[in-house]
């Protein structure tokens, strides 16, 4: 296949995700302005912030059967339409209801956008190189968490929250349309079951106990990374670090240029580990293994910078995106688009779960002037990290069920 081919579908998929990405932390420049402007309680933002993540959630399974019947070119696009109509409804709200919706719909949008752009580089680049390119693919997409800190916070400055609304939709309008008119139009036309089939087809990959196994610690690490990133990150360098709005921004922004080179630096590291005799499977969770590593040194608060703390909580934060990798692996080429868009499903009901559920604890504290006590975050984090190590136990313990998908991959 042409390098130029690739190149093209790499790029066009890619800022798809980026859009998607943009949408996803939006709400960290405009949480202030909008509990502003409606006297929004911190249950209340994680609630309509987590909107996105449900929405993205409850369409990942019939996207993963759109995705494998149709191919992700005419998906991707026509998705991204309701993206474009959510952040518009977002921006013209003048209500919690309204902003509630907008905000689902977006997610419902742009919940194609990363199975997409993995299920086409599924289709054009062989599989040794899909840690790679799965890794820039999420580089370009941390892009925009570096566009939502201080370039977003510089761009309220002189436009309103609204008016920045209105340009999103407008560029999501623009990517939507490059991607119908430019990317290849491929699809598995080997394996065009009936829906009926392919939706057993996802259901299969939930009853696997592979899937679950090679879920259980990405799903909860990437779960509380998102969760974080996207919204509750801010309120804990404010209340916790005590920087000013401005550093917070700032460092919103290097969270974001780390979260992409952890991406790049783990997808190119992979394989070169894998040769050397350590999975993926192995080096994707020692990387999470870091990242609960960090977060424990940040509880405690160590003596170093808060952009040293920050930049290893990013480039630790994405090793578990290897874990699509790993579903590459143990799952046949027709089924890698439910595949992802079912991982995701789980990812993002969790991510949905901990913005929601960490607005709730904050709310047990008393606000004042609009922030809580460090105890508080704390107590969060001290709550998410048990998780997350749970969830590694389960991880690390033998399966006979990846060792039989492992047999049969070979």
């Amino acid at each position: 296949m042409p390098s130029s081919v690739r190149l093209r579908v790499f790029l066009l998929f890619a800022a798809g995700y980026f859009v998607s990405y943009v949408f996803r932390g939006v709400n960290l420049g405009f949480a202030p302005l909008i509990t502003h402007d409606l006297g929004l309680s911190a249950a209340d933002l994680g609630l309509l912030t987590s909107l996105y993540f449900i929405g993205f959630a409850v369409a990942q399974i019939p996207v993963g059967v759109m995705l494998d019947h149709f191919g992700p070119r005419p998906v991707t696009a026509g998705m991204l339409l309701f993206a474009a109509a959510g952040i518009w409804v977002f921006g013209a709200s003048h209500g919690l209801a309204g902003l509630m919706a907008g905000r689902l719909l977006i997610g419902v949008g742009v919940s194609v956008c990363l199975s997409a752009a993995f299920k086409a580089s599924a289709q054009h680049f062989p599989v040794a190189r899909l840690p790679l390119i799965n890794g820039l693919t999420m580089a370009v997409g941390g892009l925009g968490g570096v566009v939502v800190g201080s370039p977003l916070a510089s761009l309220l400055h002189v436009a309103s929250w609204r008016q920045v609304c209105v340009g999103l939709g407008v560029f999501t309008l623009l990517v939507a349309a490059a991607i119908a008119l430019f990317a290849p139009r491929t699809r598995d036309t080997r394996h065009q079951a009936d829906v009926i089939t392919q939706f057993q087809g996802t259901w299969h990959i939930l009853m696997s106990g592979a899937f679950w196994k090679i879920a259980s610690f990405s799903v909860v690490s990437q779960g509380v990374f998102y969760a974080m990133q996207s919204l509750w990150i801010r309120p804990y360098l404010l209340d916790v670090m005590g920087l000013t709005p401005a550093h917070a921004a700032a460092l919103v922004s290097v969270l974001g240029f780390a979260m992409m080179f952890g991406c790049v630096g783990f997808g190119a590291a992979a394989r070169g580990m894998e040769r050397r005799g350590v999975s993926v499977y192995a080096f994707c969770g020692a990387g999470m293994a870091l990242y609960v590593a960090v977060q424990l040194l940040m509880v405690v608060r160590v003596p170093l910078p808060p952009a040293a703390l920050l930049a290893a909580y990013g480039i630790f934060g994405g090793a578990g995106i290897l874990s699509y990798a790993v579903m590459a692996e143990h799952f046949p080429a027709h089924m890698i688009g439910r595949a992802n868009t079912t991982l995701t499903l789980v990812l993002f009901l969790l991510i949905f779960g901990f913005q929601v559920g960490i607005g709730a604890m904050l709310s047990f504290w008393p606000a004042e002037g609009g922030h809580f006590p460090a105890t508080a975050h704390q107590t969060v984090w001290v709550t998410l990290i048990a998780l997350q190590v749970a969830s590694a136990v389960w991880y690390v313990l033998p399966s006979r069920a990846l060792q039989k998908t492992e047999r049969t991959a070979s």
